[in-house]
């Protein structure tokens, strides 16, 4: 008889949530780009399941805004729009600028972590990376946003998750001298924290985004 533990080793996730954990990774580190048209049978077969739970995954990444289904032909992988980008760095800017600000003075606990993930998105970068170095970056922010104390901001920024990922890793991509400027800013966000220096940590933030629409709203003109 096998063990306990032998069988909780093999026991699978159900097959729609292994679709959607595959179909919406690859919507995220671009591995499906927008405007791929994914087919039911392809899917089943990379997953090796059934066409039934495929149906059942591809209707919830259709809530969520990432895919667009047709009935007879697939799933249409859905483009980041310049709409998109616009209304994801108003918020992140109204969220991002206030809550930086009420860090201030940051907790040597909440300096070590940035610090943590500061180090681990360079790691990532070095490696090449880019899907794992934008998780590291958007924990980097987020990390700030949960300090604050607001539970319900935290949650608004939480939504913004995989647009964030799926923006970033798109823009990395498109420009690679970004990712050392990435880095360079998100330094000068903890230097700003460290020193205790509320105006210079809200005025980096506030840099750090513009220059990410700047870029962003570029790379969606030129993918559209």
């Amino acid at each position: 008889m096998p063990s306990p533990a032998t069988g909780a080793a093999v026991k699978q996730p159900p097959a729609a949530d292994r679709v959607y954990r595959h179909v919406k990774q690859g919507v995220l580190d671009r591995s499906y780009e927008g405007g791929t048209l994914l087919t039911e049978g392809e899917l089943a077969e990379a997953v090796g399941v059934s066409r039934t739970p495929v149906r059942e995954a591809l209707l919830r990444l259709e809530t969520e805004g990432l895919i667009r289904l047709y009935p007879k032909k697939g799933a249409l992988v859905l483009p980041v729009s310049a709409q998109e980008i616009a209304d994801v760095v108003e918020t992140r800017l109204l969220v991002e600028e206030f809550t930086v600000r009420r860090a201030v003075p940051a907790p040597p606990a909440l300096l070590a972590r940035l610090a943590e993930l500061l180090e681990e998105q360079r790691r990532q970068a070095e490696c090449g990376d880019l899907a794992a170095m934008m998780v590291a970056d958007r924990c980097f922010h987020a990390e700030i946003v949960r300090h604050a104390g607001n539970q319900i901001l935290a949650r608004l920024y939480d939504q913004l998750r995989d647009r964030q990922l799926r923006m970033g890793v798109a823009l990395l991509h498109a420009h690679p001298d970004r990712i050392a400027r990435t880095l360079t800013e998100h330094a000068e966000i903890l230097d700003a924290l460290r020193a205790g220096d509320e105006e210079a940590a809200a005025a980096a933030v506030r840099g750090h985004i513009a220059r990410v629409e700047s870029l962003a709203r570029g790379t969606s003109r030129g993918t559209a």
